[in-house]
């Protein structure tokens, strides 16, 4: 059964920092692109960053959306079970609920993702 369970949201003051981990079951980076999205009240979910094993020499590949690149950082652990998401200089803006996803395409787009975690809520304070 595959299955995806997130930790590590929590509340913070802007420009502080928060790790986000998803742990996977029944599958590993072998077999899916992973992910996180992550939706504001009242907005549609919006991917934020995917990771992808390709199998080649090009190895692990990372995506990031624009406003996210540069202050997070998506990786994983040696057996591909667990990614993270390492968030910096945290804003107000990044005030959503995140989830971890995990489908057979690198994309940002939320229908293309087949399973997701249950969230996991992160707040930034002004």
């Amino acid at each position: 059964e595959v299955q995806l369970v997130e930790s590590g949201g929590g509340s913070v003051q802007a420009g502080g920092s928060l790790t986000l981990s998803c742990t996977a079951s029944g599958f590993t980076l072998d077999d899916y692109t992973m992910g996180w999205f992550r939706q504001a009240p009242g907005r549609e979910r919006e991917g934020v960053s995917v990771i992808l094993n390709t199998d080649d020499k090009t190895g692990i590949r990372t995506y990031y959306e624009a406003s996210v690149k540069g202050r997070f950082t998506i990786s994983s652990d040696n057996a591909g079970s667990t990614v993270f998401l390492q968030m910096n200089n945290l804003k107000p803006e990044d005030t959503a609920v995140y989830y971890c996803v995990a489908g057979d395409s690198a994309t940002f787009e939320a229908d293309d993702y087949d399973y997701w975690g249950q969230g996991t809520q992160v707040t930034v304070s002004s």
